[in-house]
């Protein structure tokens, strides 16, 4: 089946299958995804659900992550992973790409695009990964005004409040804003950086709401399996940027032994094949659509 089929499509919207997800009982593990083809993966994987980081789009095309991604990038790639994979996808909105009006056509354009749940950060443009130095932070009731205005212009997306105040306003500084963007309409609250297991349990004890847990590497916080999370009160947790940097890494290694031996050969054992790339995007399957393509066989 592919998504150019009428009976492919879903018809629960997206945030309503995100919000039964992240209600099941058990931790709703979202792996990132920065193009359709990890997306694919992780579905086959087994995965239930998606994180579209903006770190990790910015770094495929070749940016920083410094708020200078666009809607309109964001949106492409969101498009492209939904509707191949069908999965409830939760999206980095970065700081809602401007105030309450940008916040509001943020909401509205992720929902036609496909996105279940947007992610919205504290921090004042130009905006830093949230396990870097000196960030900035707009005031909690800034925050809680452009979360309220999200809110009203959405018609299922969820909404996860992300907070980067541990680092310079402590757990009480956290807790104060996370409490304050749940009454403005947030879904979820996503403390950035915490430093230690104990913070994380903190957090839980201290916060009566939905909590997702941020596993990048080599950043400030430990790694924590989804287990663990669980056992500490977390209801999700994403690894945001880890397929990017497999895949980095990976082609980094090929185009290196390429330049020194002037052929891929000596690298086939390290390829996806042929014939499993056409198993990952049904090539098969949209062959079959139509009727005077002759089915092809790899070589």
């Amino acid at each position: 089946m592919t998504w150019l089929h009428h009976d492919d499509v879903q018809q629960t919207p997206a945030g309503e299958r995100f919000a039964a997800l992240m209600s099941q009982g058990r931790i709703l593990r979202i792996p990132g995804a920065h193009n359709a083809m990890a997306g694919l993966l992780a579905k086959d994987a087994g995965f239930d659900a998606l994180y579209i980081s903006g770190a990790a789009v910015c770094a495929s095309m070749g940016l920083p992550d410094l708020g200078i991604l666009t809607l309109e990038e964001l949106c492409l790639i969101t498009r492209s992973i939904a509707r191949v994979t069908g999965l409830p996808i939760l999206a980095d909105g970065d700081t809602g790409y401007g105030e309450a009006l940008n916040a509001m056509r943020m909401v509205r354009e992720l929902e036609q695009a496909g996105a279940a749940a947007v992610q919205i950060e504290d921090q004042v443009l130009p905006k830093k990964c949230g396990h870097l130095n000196d960030k900035t932070l707009v005031s909690p009731e800034q925050m809680a005004a452009k979360i309220a205005a999200a809110a009203a212009a959405r018609t299922h997306l969820r909404i996860v409040a992300r907070s980067d105040a541990f680092a310079d306003e402590g757990l009480d500084g956290l807790v104060a804003r996370a409490r304050l963007y749940m009454d403005a309409g947030a879904d979820a609250i996503f403390p950035e950086a915490l430093t230690s297991a104990e913070d994380f349990a903190a957090v839980a004890k201290t916060l009566d709401c939905p909590l997702l847990a941020n596993m990048t590497e080599f950043g400030r916080s430990p790694s924590l399996t989804a287990a663990q999370l669980q056992e500490l009160g977390y209801a999700m947790v994403i690894w945001p940027v880890s397929s990017l940097r497999i895949a980095a890494h990976a082609m980094e290694g090929f185009y290196t032994q390429l330049a020194a031996d002037g052929a891929t050969e000596p690298q086939l054992a390290r390829m996806q094949t042929r014939k499993r790339l056409y198993e990952v995007i049904k090539y098969g399957d949209y062959e079959a659509l139509d009727g005077t393509i002759i089915k092809s066989v790899a070589p």
